[in-house]
């Protein structure tokens, strides 16, 4: 590793890390809009890690609008802890680095692990991720699935997990999936890795929109669809009548109430809708509600429960998992703590047989998590049973390297890094508030 931390100027040092708030109006068309979250602005505090002679990292957290300022400034109060640093000191350890970045006492006391500070940790372990790869000249997927065993345990913090999975049983189990590795990686790269479409589903598009979306999907080749309930029962009902007819019987369909129930009312409300035959109920109450979601999970069988985007870390998950309170375990890779928590909350998901359904959309989502999904085929799970990835239509074209898709799967990314580098023109036109984009709104 030493040859690729230092070139002809000697060691690589950290000089800048800088943050730009970026937001993308897509409440103006309702993109992305549920019964939570009505109007969102998918945004990015976006993150650059610049070195004095070597490649940037580059890196993100997600949210929907406004206090994405909140995440920026949480990410300048980060970059003390990497700006100056060799990139000898920070990337000899993988694991060491992430605890690094969330160890510091004095941040850790607005968290611990949660909150805007654990966004923005997010966004500058993803940046560091990205250059990490780019240093390797291989995606992130790839760095990680040729891994050894010892090396991936290592990247893990076991303090607050080993109650549940102890490190050893961890090796163990990766070292049961050695075999195969290479072929799984060969498939992969010939097939992709399965995903479903939430584009179509959203709840403020009209019928006619709706309909018009999820047709052109089954052209596409896709076989899974999600859609929004939460609102209006009637409507709720008879949406999933119309989008059930149109998929018809043998295609997947899932439902997403995005926390708007307690969990009484996610009882009473799934009873109906499960004559349309959903996979899952995703996000069925307050997402820090694990007892909850257990009740719900036991109510609402076989339909199954799903949830993660909004877990705020892998304790939570740990828990989840304890109390069997989700069936498709939903990281999200601009919430947990960049890939070393996510890896963390795979061998957990593992250890009780549960399948990881990463949640994506947003701006920038699909772009990374594809990288997670793809190295827990290849190196964790070493199964697609049960697993299948979410897909949003919405902005990949802002991005250096943005995700392939062909028949409703991902194609796994070949270029350098995490898939995180977007164009300069799109961060300068949408960043808030000068940005051309919302100059007009602003001023």
């Amino acid at each position: 590793m030493t040859n690729l931390l230092s070139q002809a100027g000697g060691p690589i040092r950290i000089t800048n890390v800088s943050a730009r708030d970026v937001r993308f109006p897509t409440s103006r068309s309702l993109d992305g809009s549920d019964a939570m979250n009505k109007a969102p602005d998918y945004s990015a505090a976006y993150v650059v890690i610049e070195t004095d002679h070597g490649p940037s990292g580059h890196g993100f957290t997600f949210t929907i609008g406004r206090g994405n300022e909140v995440c920026v400034a949480a990410i300048h109060a980060l970059a003390p802890l990497v700006k100056g640093l060799t990139l000898d000191e920070l990337f000899a350890d993988m694991g060491a680095m992430w605890r690094k970045l969330t160890g510091d006492s004095q941040l850790r006391w607005l968290g611990p692990d949660k909150g805007a500070i654990h966004l923005a940790t997010s966004a500058v372990a993803n940046a560091l991720w990205d250059l990490y790869a780019r240093l390797h000249e291989k995606p992130v997927w790839q760095v990680l699935a040729e891994m050894e065993p010892e090396a991936i345990v290592g990247l893990v913090d076991w303090r607050y997990l080993k109650d549940a999975l102890d490190p050893a049983q961890a090796l163990e189990r990766l070292q049961d999936r050695q075999n195969g590795r290479a072929g799984r990686m060969a498939t992969m790269r010939a097939d992709g890795y399965p995903a479903y479409t939430t584009s179509a589903g959203w709840l403020g598009y009209s019928d006619e929109k709706l309909k018009g979306l999820i047709r052109k999907a089954i052209a596409d080749g896709w076989t899974h669809f999600k859609m929004k309930v939460g609102g209006d029962p009637a409507d709720d009902l008879r949406r999933a009548g119309l989008i059930r007819d149109e998929i018809g019987p043998d295609r997947t369909l899932m439902m997403d109430a995005n926390q708007v129930w307690g969990a009484n009312e996610a009882i009473e409300r799934m009873a109906p809708l499960a004559a349309f035959d959903p996979l899952w109920i995703e996000e069925p109450t307050s997402p820090d509600d694990i007892l909850g979601h257990a009740r719900i999970a036991r109510a609402v069988a076989p339909v199954g429960v799903a949830t993660g985007e909004h877990c705020h870390n892998a304790v939570m998950f740990k828990q989840f998992l304890q109390a069997q309170a989700l069936s498709y375990c939903q990281i999200d890779a601009g919430r947990l703590a960049g890939p070393n928590e996510m890896i963390a909350v795979l061998l957990l998901a593992d250890r009780f047989g549960v399948p990881v359904c990463p949640h994506a959309g947003g701006v920038g989502l699909c772009e990374m998590v594809q990288h997670i999904a793809l190295f827990d085929y290849i190196a964790v799970s070493g199964t697609l049973e049960g697993r299948v990835l979410e897909y949003v239509d919405h902005l990949h074209e802002h991005f250096v390297d943005p995700v392939t898709m062909r028949n409703g799967r991902y194609m796994p990314p070949e270029a350098p890094g995490y898939s995180t580098e977007m164009k300069r023109t799109s961060i300068d036109d949408h960043s808030f508030p000068d940005g051309p984009v919302w100059r007009s709104e602003t001023h």
